[in-house]
């Protein structure tokens, strides 16, 4: 099942308050970048980012899911309604995100 518009068009508006929110669709999903970094995306019509130290501690119970089969596990932010708790969210994993990898 791939991701709907309407639910990438939902997500970057709770983002709104950060600066250099992008995305690029995959497959039927959306990978979703912040200040060129990538922090996750939207598969399924589900939120799921890295699951970096910052983003575990900031939700210890958030449960890991596949984002699709062979993946590696993320983390399912549940809060989507909230644009403080997503922007204090993506602002507390920034520093923790691997660089962009350079192309050849």
């Amino acid at each position: 099942m791939s991701s709907s518009k309407v639910y990438l068009d939902f997500v970057l508006e709770q983002l709104s308050g950060l600066e250099e929110i992008t995305y690029r669709a995959m497959m039927g999903e959306y990978i979703i970048y912040y200040r060129g970094k990538i922090v996750g995306g939207i598969y399924d019509d589900r939120l799921l980012v890295k699951p970096v130290k910052s983003a575990v501690s900031f939700m210890p119970t958030a449960s890991y899911e596949l984002p699709y089969e062979g993946a590696k596990e993320m983390l399912l932010v549940d809060n989507v309604d909230s644009k403080e708790f997503l922007t204090k969210l993506f602002d507390a994993m920034y520093e923790e995100l691997p660089a962009p990898k350079k192309r050849m």
